[in-house]
C-alpha cells in the first residue's frame, strides 16, 4: 500500500477538524485508506502503473472529508501527484512554486462554458506541442505536463476556478464527455458533470497515457462498486464484475512487465 499527499491531507485534517464527520455513511467501518468498509478493503489491489505526466489536485475543506471521494484516486495512479488544500486568499508557497517551476507545464481542467478569457483555452494536442521546448544551447527539454484538478462539489469547483486568482493566467483544458457519468455515490443537478477521477480518466488518455487512464477509469469502477456495497438501499451484483475487470487488468500488467 503506498501512501500519497491525499491520504497525508485527510489525516492532517482529521487532526485539526473541531467536530466529527457525521454524513451519510459515517458509521461504516472503513479502511482509513481507501475509505471503503474495513471487510472489503482494497489497498492491496492499488495501482501500480507507470504514467510520464503529474498531477495537481486543490481539495475543498469538505471534500477532504468524504469517503466517497474520487480525487484521491488520481494519487493512487500518478505517482507524481501533489495535493493542497484550496485557499482563496492564502495559498500554500509550496503550490506557487509549483507552478512557477519551470520543470512543469500546469494547465487548468474545466468546463470551456466558464471561462471568460477564452484564448486561455488549449487542446490536448497544442498541451503536447508546448511540452517540448530546445533550450539555448540547443539542447532538446521538455516539462513534465500538470494537469490541476479542481476537487470539490460541482459548486465548490465553479467557487474555485472563478476565485483562485493565482490560477488565472494559467491555460484551460476542457473535456467534453461523450458519456454520461457514471458516478453513482452522490448525485449531481447535471448528468453530464462526471466525478474528478472520471475527469482525469479522460485527461490522461488525451494525453497520450492510454494506459493510466485506462487503469484510472477501471480502479474508480472497482472503488465505486465497493463502496455501495455498503449502501444499504443499493442492490449490488454479488459476482462483483467491476473488481474482477481490476484484477484481469492488473494481471495483464503484472504479465506484460515480466
Amino acid at each position: 500500500m503506498r501512501i500519497h499527499a491525499f491520504h497525508l491531507l485527510r489525516e492532517e485534517r482529521l487532526k485539526t477538524s473541531t467536530k466529527p464527520f457525521n454524513a451519510r455513511g459515517a458509521k461504516v467501518s472503513r479502511c482509513r485508506h481507501c475509505l471503503v468498509a474495513e471487510h472489503n478493503c482494497l489497498c492491496d489491489l492499488q495501482p501500480q502503473v507507470e504514467c510520464n505526466i503529474a498531477a495537481l489536485i486543490l481539495v475543498s475543506d469538505n471534500e477532504t472529508f468524504k469517503p466517497s471521494n474520487t480525487g484521491r484516486l488520481i494519487a493512487d495512479v500518478v505517482h507524481d501527484t501533489c495535493v493542497f488544500a484550496w485557499n482563496r486568499t492564502e495559498p500554500q508557497q509550496e503550490l506557487l512554486g509549483l507552478l512557477k517551476d519551470t520543470r512543469y507545464l500546469p494547465f487548468v481542467v474545466f468546463p470551456d462554458e466558464y471561462v471568460d478569457d477564452q484564448t486561455r483555452l488549449v487542446d490536448s494536442y497544442k498541451l503536447l506541442e508546448l511540452q517540448g521546448r530546445s533550450t539555448s544551447d540547443g539542447i532538446d527539454s521538455s516539462r513534465t505536463l500538470l494537469p490541476i484538478f479542481l476537487d470539490g462539489s460541482w459548486r465548490e469547483a465553479r467557487k474555485m476556478f472563478r476565485r483562485s486568482d493565482y490560477l488565472s493566467h494559467l491555460p484551460v483544458l476542457s473535456i467534453e464527455p461523450q458519456q454520461i457519468s457514471e458516478y453513482l455515490m452522490r448525485s449531481s443537478d447535471n448528468e453530464q458533470h462526471l466525478s474528478t477521477a472520471e475527469v482525469a480518466s479522460l485527461v490522461l488518455e488525451q494525453l497520450n497515457e492510454q494506459q493510466a487512464g485506462k487503469a484510472l477509469q477501471l480502479w474508480f469502477e472497482c472503488f465505486r462498486e465497493t463502496y455501495m456495497l455498503s449502501k444499504t438501499r443499493y442492490k449490488s451484483d454479488p459476482t462483483r464484475p467491476a473488481l474482477n475487470q481490476w484484477k484481469n487488468f492488473i494481471n495483464f500488467e503484472n504479465s506484460n512487465g515480466e
